[in-house]
């Protein structure tokens, strides 16, 4: 009994870090851009990727055929949304307000804007997978999409700079 559990269990480790040397680049990839963080500095993103890889393992053995890298990419977008949740307090997720520039492509976005075009775009999920995984109306998925496009496409133009007056005495 113990020979076989001891079988089984390095069967499953040998299968899941195949799975990590394949997926895991890709994945960590998503993560940062989620995140925002420069590509160089991502301690965010890695802790994000790490806890989604810690549940994939230890749910595989439940899979029972279903696609490894989808279910750990939903558990990173359920566990970002859940972050940033606790982090901004409401599903709208507003932009937050005094957040550092990090770097990262995607950081004028909202985190919100931020999973929908990761999930949409880099990773390839469908719209109504998308509306379902967020619990979003369809709709309102789509006009996000495209309010992040175009916030990406065409930045906000910066202030030009106050010049000072100066008064003659």
């Amino acid at each position: 009994m113990r020979e076989r559990q001891a079988s089984q269990d390095a069967r499953r480790a040998r299968e899941f870090e195949a799975f990590v040397a394949g997926a895991a680049g890709r994945l960590l990839h998503a993560a940062t851009l989620l995140t925002a963080e420069s590509p160089d500095d991502n301690p965010r993103a890695r802790r994000l990727l790490t806890a989604s890889l810690a549940h994939t393992y230890a749910s595989w053995d439940r899979l029972r055929g279903e696609d490894p890298y989808d279910r750990t990419r939903q558990q990173l977008a359920v566990r970002f949304a859940r972050g940033a949740w606790h982090q901004y307090g409401a599903l709208s997720w507003a932009h937050p307000r005094g957040r550092p520039n990090t770097g990262g492509v995607l950081h004028r976005l909202s985190p919100q804007e931020r999973l929908i075009l990761v999930l949409r775009l880099f990773e390839g999920v469908a719209e109504e997978q998308t509306a379902a995984l967020l619990g979003l109306p369809l709709e309102r998925v789509r006009a996000i999409c495209a309010r992040a496009m175009a916030n990406l496409l065409h930045p906000p133009r910066e202030a030009p700079p106050a010049v000072a007056k100066v008064v003659p005495s």
